[in-house]
């Protein structure tokens, strides 16, 4: 059977959905359920890459759905800055998944149908979000996203869970009824229009002020994002179990956030109109704020998860400052970030639950000489780490690069120094972990020298991520090909 590529955008978002009534009809068959899990998200793999064939051709690929008033409808539609998004996401369901299967299992997780139904639910809202033609689908499945996943944060059950759930909730719901969707609103109003736009929908006679309002608004209004000060939620869903936690901050939630971010900026506002508002340099020293702090609290923490959420924090103000540069490098790099950091981050994630099921063992303080039982898990921590930091041999090398020589070229000095300095504090945080575990400090107590990895599956799972964190630095010319595309204003061909 052979489907065109508009039937196959619409797929990608469908199919998740649809895998919701098989895991129900074998809630009862463990083995079952999750094959559907793993064919449906082969399945979406398949069709994104298709698309980014398509995309590569020069294929304008759009979709109409519904229309809600006169300009205003349902729409999905290809372009590049969304295609990292989805190939991003697509290609980690299934590895997920497989992680999950081993995690699950071993761990003895209760509601594990619910946990596959919930994820298969998110990707098919981060597809939406992905393809989006307009704020206004983008804004609907990125509250479906939200509604979604506040099953898997709670998914314990605990009170601390449900404490957890309702932080989460609270603050992603009201910044987007307070400030996203007002921005939204503005917009309409002031532009006439919601559509994304290669070069931005304002025209030349704006109110400079009342648009720098509306780009605050959305800064703000984006909590996904994680910008200071709503950034809490992302901690306290740290409550949930490691697979939720990998999905939270790499293949859905707070991509789906900084991906909004990148597109409002690039196909809403437009760098040139972003490179003169009054609001966009307070804007940009608030997310280098964000790194910096936040880099600094996560050095603080214990738990391994707690010390990688409040990394994650740091992470995504790159993303937004590479947006809020309003320079064409900088657009590069934040949109080559968003891919390296899901590959780093999902790995090191993979990692401590890896940690927690084998050994039992969730901070830091715990892990000296770890790398004797657990050789593979920490050297896949070690290459994701490196990632994250930005040195060769990793992808992430590529991204901070690239938001470095944005920064330069854009004469932003502070926002250099922030790169700089949170790049040694994401060693100081980082580095110890596998160091201590590989080489334990001479006074450490006697460790456990047999060999006790996590589950094959989840071994597997961790370590296609970090050998994915290598091949993006030897590797990175289709993502770099996509990242300058998004600039085009012939409508976003592929190079």
């Amino acid at each position: 059977m052979t489907f065109s590529l508009e039937t196959m955008l619409q797929l990608t978002i469908f199919l998740p959905l649809a895998a919701v009534f098989g895991i129900l009809a074998f809630r009862r068959n463990p083995n079952l359920r999750e094959a559907v899990s793993m064919i449906s998200s082969l399945v979406v793999l398949y069709f994104v890459v298709q698309l980014y064939t398509g995309l590569k051709d020069g294929e304008v690929i759009t979709v109409d759905w519904l229309q809600i008033l006169p300009g205003l409808q349902l729409s999905f539609t290809i372009e590049p800055l969304g295609m990292i998004f989805a190939l991003i996401a697509s290609f980690l369901w299934p590895v997920t998944t497989l992680y999950s299967i081993g995690y699950m299992r071993h761990h003895h997780e209760e509601n594990q149908t619910r946990f596959y139904l919930c994820f298969a639910i998110a990707i098919g809202c981060v597809m939406g979000i992905a393809f989006a033609g307009n704020l206004f689908t983008l804004f609907i499945f990125y509250e479906m996203l939200t509604l979604s996943t506040y099953p898997l944060v709670t998914h314990a059950g605990t009170e601390k869970a449900r404490q957890g759930g309702r932080v989460y909730l609270g603050i992603l719901l009201s910044t987007s009824i307070a400030f996203f969707l007002l921005a939204i609103l503005g917009t309409w109003f002031v532009a006439g229009t919601l559509d994304f736009t290669a070069g931005g929908v304002f025209g030349p006679d704006i109110n400079m002020t009342v648009v720098s309002i509306i780009l605050a608004l959305f800064i703000f209004g984006i909590g996904k994002a994680a910008i200071m000060p709503f950034h809490r939620w992302l901690p306290a869903a740290m409550v949930a179990p490691t697979p939720v936690s990998a999905l939270l901050h790499a293949v859905a939630v707070v991509k789906a956030g900084v991906f909004t971010v990148m597109k409002v900026c690039v196909y809403i506002f437009g760098i040139d109109l972003l490179d003169v508002l009054p609001s966009t340099q307070g804007l940009l020293y608030l997310a280098g704020a964000t790194v910096l702090l936040s880099s600094v609290v996560a050095m603080r923490q214990d738990n391994l998860k707690a010390r990688l959420a409040y990394s994650t924090v740091s992470q995504l103000g790159y993303i937004t400052i590479g947006a809020l540069l309003a320079s064409s490098i900088g657009v590069v790099g934040g949109s080559m970030q968003i891919a390296m950091h899901a590959f780093g981050k999902i790995t090191l994630f993979f990692c401590a639950g890896a940690i927690l099921v084998a050994t039992h063992k969730s901070n830091i303080s715990q892990m000296q000489g770890l790398g004797r039982q657990m050789p593979i898990t920490m050297a896949a921590f070690f290459i994701a780490s490196l990632s994250i930091i930005g040195v060769p041999p990793a992808g992430g090398t590529w991204s901070k690069w690239y938001l470095l020589m944005g920064s330069l070229d854009a004469q932003q000095w502070a926002i250099v120094a922030v790169l700089l300095i949170s790049s040694l504090l994401n060693i100081v945080y980082l580095l110890p972990i596998p160091f201590r575990a590989f080489f334990p400090k001479h006074d450490a107590a006697p460790v456990d020298n047999t060999l006790k990895e996590a589950p094959l599956a989840s071994l597997s799972a961790l370590c296609i991520t970090a050998v994915a964190c290598l091949v993006l630095f030897f590797y990175p010319q289709p993502l770099y090909d996509l990242a300058t595309a998004i600039l085009d204003t012939t409508g976003g061909a592929i190079p």
